[in-house]
């Protein structure tokens, strides 16, 4: 049952990870349950219509539309009255991204990432099973362990609550509910 919250600010939750670890399932569902919107990554739309022979410079290009994409997603929420926003990947995932791949970042991304601010992140967990798609590249187990440590120590050493989101689909987004009332509603179930 949707609960009525008071008219605030609209909240802002990222859903981070690496791929492959549920996280457009996961907005999508958590954007029905609080029947909102949620903010899609840039990133597959891109890749689709460029391919995947993408360079250090299509990064840019990704984080700037990605940007551009999440302020809009912001603009309707706000216009809307909604709640809360759910994004999928931001300015870490880009980082990640960029280091991962070429070994630096854009100055744009880190510049980014110090200016944007977030009400909770949820860094999804790599224990679901890989599943084939064109535009993803890391099927081995190997990279993605190393792609989590990366990503929980950027967690642990920003600002913003974040939590781990773990298990299958349905505790998934039973977890994240959990997280989005502790840490934005102040309404622990």
């Amino acid at each position: 049952m949707m609960q009525t919250y008071k008219k605030l600010m609209l909240k802002k939750v990222v859903i981070v990870g690496s791929e492959s670890t549920g996280k457009s399932t996961l907005c999508s569902q958590l954007a029905a349950h609080y029947d909102t919107l949620w903010c899609p990554e840039y990133a597959r739309d891109y890749l689709t219509q460029q391919g995947m022979n993408y360079s250090f410079d299509d990064l840019s290009t990704i984080a700037k539309g990605h940007i551009a994409l999440e302020n809009e997603f912001t603009e309707k929420a706000e216009k809307e009255g909604k709640p809360v926003l759910f994004i999928d990947t931001d300015m870490y995932v880009m980082k990640v991204w960029c280091e991962y791949v070429f070994g630096k970042c854009h100055s744009f991304i880190s510049d980014e990432i110090a200016k944007r601010k977030y009400d909770l992140y949820l860094l999804c967990n790599i224990d679901l099973p890989w599943y084939y798609d064109p535009l993803r590249e890391y099927p081995d187990e190997q990279p993605r362990i190393d792609l989590l440590h990366i990503y929980k120590h950027l967690m642990q050493n920003q600002r913003t609550p974040w939590i781990l989101i773990s298990g299958n689909y349905e505790e998934r987004i039973s977890n994240a509910v959990k997280a989005v009332e502790l840490y934005l509603f102040n309404n622990p179930s």
